[in-house]
């Protein structure tokens, strides 16, 4: 759903006023008529639906800056918009001080209204994300943190049971599912947290190199050992190793960390004596770890002793419920770090999303979710700016606008590339959508020559301009290139946009 922001105020006609506003600036709205009630509602069931709070400073009973006080200390607590009649500094300077996010004279103008609510609004989300981000390195990340529906609460239960305890631990699921995230969150939770996480990706790391990475080696041990290197393992030591795709892992060093977890030691590469290490150990793959057993890829002693606590992740298609909150969570972040005003997903929009499969998962979400936000003109995200899901969605596909259909001759390559007449082509065609005739764009030049790839690009461009009227965010995305590049070659060019 949309963000609701919170209006406070004992001016009925102002409420609705403000309603109106919210409204056409793609939010919903949620009313007080006193300060109490305001207090009620966010310390109450309803918080968490607040992301803003619209607050008049001064009201019967409690006023503006008496409900900043009692919110102050809260944690979770919206950003909060003073409004007053009375527009002195000194009120301003108090109530900024009481905790406001920002101070706005009434009447304040819809416009001025909007930059204050999408700048908090933006502000809040890089704050939490930062936030998020900083508890991630930190190692303090909490399964509260993290976006977790119905069908992930099995998942969150075990993690939180496996978080008591040094048990080893194996994620699996599906690449994309956030099985690291999970990883953190054990962590976060357990009598490690703030120690280190060392991440390894196993998949990644070349054959001949996996010995050396995990556990390290001493200084002149092979060819190319020049320094002495601490392995992961003992980068981990006090902390939480997380070993990804561990199914990826060449048998010779399989035997080493089979070793390695019995004894609770490693060897460095050209070492003399074994190092100790203290470690909890999580481990994650998307692979059927049972069929790499069978095909003899996969130690059976060491799957089991990884495979202790299994904990399986359900793909994003088993848990759709989870789309609408994670999609509003990508779309603040990105519409913070891209500087734009894209506050809200249409409800055509999020239908689709909710009917969509997502085979890539939580994080083919994410990305699709970014690129809307790169393409989006207005404040609300549509079905146009998904066009690479609509098409796979039943229902969904007409509402992409439809392309241009180029007809281009092939470059001439012998008698079978020749024109019925025996001709080479001298055209491309573009056939008018609308049944009208072709427009042809020059594919060589008077004298017979090739013209080059250059010019050709500028008369595409030139077209596409003309046939969406200028409108450049279709222009780019029907010639598949990002908008950047469509401005910086028509600069090239000497092009201007035409006008909207």
């Amino acid at each position: 759903m949309a963000k609701r922001v919170l209006i406070v105020d004992d001016d009925p006609a102002q409420r609705r006023i403000l309603e109106e506003c919210i409204k056409r600036f793609g939010l919903e709205a949620r009313t007080a008529a006193s300060g109490d009630q305001a207090l009620q509602i966010l310390t109450g069931a309803e918080k968490d639906d607040i992301a803003l709070v619209l607050l008049d400073l001064v009201m019967p009973g409690a006023g503006g800056i008496a409900v900043l006080d009692q919110l102050r200390g809260i944690p979770g607590v919206p950003p909060v918009i003073v409004q007053t009649a009375h527009g002195s500094i000194d009120s301003a300077i108090g109530a900024m001080r009481a905790g406001a996010t920002d101070f706005v004279v009434k009447p304040a103008s819809p416009e001025r209204l909007e930059v204050s609510i999408n700048s908090a609004l933006k502000v809040q989300a890089l704050t939490g994300e930062i936030t998020r981000l900083k508890k991630k390195s930190q190692g303090t990340l909490t399964f509260s943190e993290l976006i977790a529906g119905e069908a992930m609460q099995r998942v969150v239960s075990l993690g939180r049971r496996a978080a008591g305890s040094q048990i080893p631990v194996l994620i699996e699921g599906e690449s994309g599912v956030g099985k690291e995230l999970i990883a953190r969150a054990i962590q976060g939770e357990s009598d490690r947290a703030g120690k280190p996480f060392v991440t390894v990706n196993c998949g990644a790391i070349p054959e001949n190199l996996v010995e050396s990475i995990l556990f390290g080696h001493e200084r002149g041990s092979f060819t190319g050992a020049v320094d002495k290197r601490i392995g992961k393992f003992q980068e981990a030591d006090g902390g939480t190793l997380f070993l990804d795709e561990v199914g990826e892992l060449p048998l010779e060093a399989q035997v080493k960390l089979l070793r390695a977890l019995q004894d609770g030691e490693i060897d460095p590469v050209g070492g003399k004596r074994p190092v100790k290490v203290d470690l909890r150990l999580i481990s994650a793959t998307n692979r059927d770890m049972i069929e790499l057993v069978k095909a003899g890829r996969f130690r059976e002693d060491l799957f089991y002793r990884l495979n202790v606590f299994p904990i399986w992740m359900p793909p994003l298609r088993q848990r759709l419920d989870d789309v609408p909150e994670l999609a509003y969570h990508f779309l603040a972040r990105f519409a913070a770090e891209e500087g734009k005003r894209v506050t809200s997903i249409g409800e055509q929009a999020m239908r689709l999303l909710t009917r969509y499969p997502w085979p890539g998962n939580v994080r083919q979400l994410e990305n699709a979710v970014f690129r809307a936000v790169v393409l989006a003109d207005g404040p609300e995200l549509a079905v146009a700016e998904f066009p690479q899901i609509a098409m796979h969605v039943e229902g969904f596909a007409a509402e992409i606008p439809p392309a241009p259909i180029l007809h281009e001759r092939p470059a001439y390559t012998g008698p079978a590339m020749l024109g019925a007449d025996g001709v080479v082509p001298r055209t491309m065609e573009v056939k008018q959508a609308d049944g009208g005739g072709s427009i042809g764009i020059p594919a060589v030049t008077d004298s017979g020559e090739v013209r080059t790839l250059v010019d050709i690009e500028a008369d595409m461009i030139r077209l596409a301009l003309g046939r969406y009227r200028g409108h450049m965010t279709e222009v780019a995305r029907r010639l598949g290139i990002g908008r950047s590049t469509l401005y910086r070659k028509m600069q090239e060019y000497g092009l201007e946009p035409r006008p909207s």
